[in-house]
């Protein structure tokens, strides 16, 4: 019995070798010959939808990339990844009008992210761009990043903050701009504009965003003309009055374009303020019609 069950091990174990030497198809004893090639590696592209600790910076290497929760405190959210074109040979420098197009596309997908133009709250739009190493690897991508900004006004620092911009401006938001308080500052009468409540006494407050056309940045007093007429307009619709000449007797306008840098990598975007010189309200003029904003005689 002893025997019989040796030669049956035997013939087991030859049936194994057999398998393993030439047995059916795929079972070649290479178990390293039927797995698939990798593909190549892809160059790193960031995500959207997340945040980053640090400050913004305008080139990302890999290296500082490192994404969080928006949960967690942050200082800029990515709100889109957009796409240069895979034969541009480099990526533009900083500051560059070559800057354009990412701008206007981040310009575009910001305002849909949180649900208004983003000059309508206390954010500023940038974009960065990949490492000239980064480009090199081939990657393409730009970055449209938002920070939440201490005041719209010149000085602004960024906040740390929580919580996703996703919809920030969807509705009522500390982060919206209305009304503000006028005040001069320096020399020349520089006035600076503080938010308040409206129900606090101001006399002036944000009615809306004009976009400029492609023109040079303005330097001189006929330069801003075109700035203050469309900032009218705007006012017009915001409170509910005609948009004619009677207008600059009814308000005077406070005008802030983007600075020069951020002209010249396409950012048109005017916040327009209204401003009273005469007086004081309590209210928000926002739909107040012309008795709310009456001509003035004096």
């Amino acid at each position: 019995m002893r025997r019989v069950l040796t030669i049956a091990c035997a013939v087991l174990v030859a049936a194994v070798v057999l398998v393993g030497c030439g047995g059916p198809a795929g079972l070649d004893g290479d178990l390293t010959d039927d797995w698939a090639a990798p593909g190549p590696a892809s160059p790193f592209t960031p995500a959207a939808g997340v945040c980053q600790v640090a400050d913004f910076v305008d080139v990302v290497p890999l290296s500082a990339y490192a994404p969080v929760d928006c949960a967690l405190p942050h200082r800029v959210e990515t709100v889109h990844v957009g796409a240069f074109p895979a034969d541009q040979a480099a990526p533009p420098a900083g500051g560059s009008p070559e800057l354009s197009a990412p701008f206007a596309d981040c310009d575009a997908k910001a305002t849909g992210y949180v649900g208004d133009d983003w000059r309508a709250g206390r954010l500023r739009l940038a974009v960065a761009v990949p490492s000239k190493t980064g480009w090199a690897s081939g990657a393409r991508w730009y970055r449209c990043d938002l920070t939440e900004v201490s005041t719209a006004e010149a000085g602004a620092v960024p906040v740390t903050r929580t919580g996703s911009l996703r919809d920030a401006l969807k509705g009522p938001s500390r982060l919206r701009l209305g009304c503000q308080r006028s005040e001069d500052v320096g020399r020349r009468g520089t006035q600076v504009l503080r938010p308040v409540e409206c129900a606090t006494r101001h006399d002036a407050e944000f009615v809306g965003v004009w976009k400029a056309p492609d023109r040079p940045y303005p330097a001189r007093d006929a330069d801003w003309v075109p700035l203050y007429t469309g900032c009218r307009t705007v006012l017009a619709r915001y409170v509910g009055v005609p948009d004619d000449n009677d207008l600059r007797f009814r308000s005077g306008l406070v005008v802030r374009p983007p600075g020069a840098g951020r002209w010249r990598v396409g950012d048109r975007g005017v916040r327009c303020y209204l401003w009273l010189s005469d007086r004081t309200v309590t209210v928000s003029l926002r739909g107040a019609g012309p008795a709310g904003l009456p001509v003035r005689t004096r």
